[in-house]
C-alpha cells in the first residue's frame, strides 16, 4: 500500500476554496508528524502548514497564514488542508508528507493545484 496519497487538487478561479485531502495507509505508516508542502514551477519546495501529533503545536507558512488551516480525522485516517482565499501565487504542486515513528520520510505523489484570475 502507498503510504500517502493526497486528492483534491484542481483548476479554480482566485478567491474560490479547496479542500485537499490526504490519506494515511495506517498498515504502513505511524507517524509523528504530518504536513503539506508545495512546490511552484521554478522554486523550492516550501513548507505550507504542518503539524506535530507529539506536542500538538503547528506551523503555517507566513503566506498561507489565515487561509490555509490543517486538519486531521484520526478515525479517517486522513490529514485535511481547507485552502480559501486562493490567489495566483498560490498554485503549485501540493504534497502530503509525514514522518513515521522510526524518523523515515514520506511522501505523496503531489495533487496540482491551478489559481486563474
Amino acid at each position: 500500500q502507498v503510504p500517502l496519497v493526497e486528492s483534491g487538487g484542481s483548476l479554480v478561479q482566485s478567491g474560490e476554496s479547496l479542500n485537499l485531502t490526504c490519506t494515511v495507509s495506517p498498515a504502513t505508516l505511524n507517524y509523528h508528524f504530518i504536513g503539506w508542502f508545495r512546490q511552484a514551477p521554478g522554486r523550492a519546495r516550501e513548507g505550507v502548514s504542518c503539524l506535530s501529533l507529539g506536542t500538538g503545536s503547528t506551523y503555517t507558512a507566513d503566506a498561507v497564514k489565515g487561509r490555509f488551516p490543517i486538519s486531521r480525522d484520526n478515525a479517517k485516517n486522513t490529514v485535511y488542508l481547507q485552502m480559501n482565499s486562493l490567489k495566483l501565487e498560490d498554485t503549485a504542486v501540493y504534497y502530503c508528507a509525514a514522518t513515521s515513528d522510526h524518523e523515515e520520510d514520506y511522501w505523496g505523489q503531489g495533487t496540482q493545484v491551478t489559481v486563474s484570475s
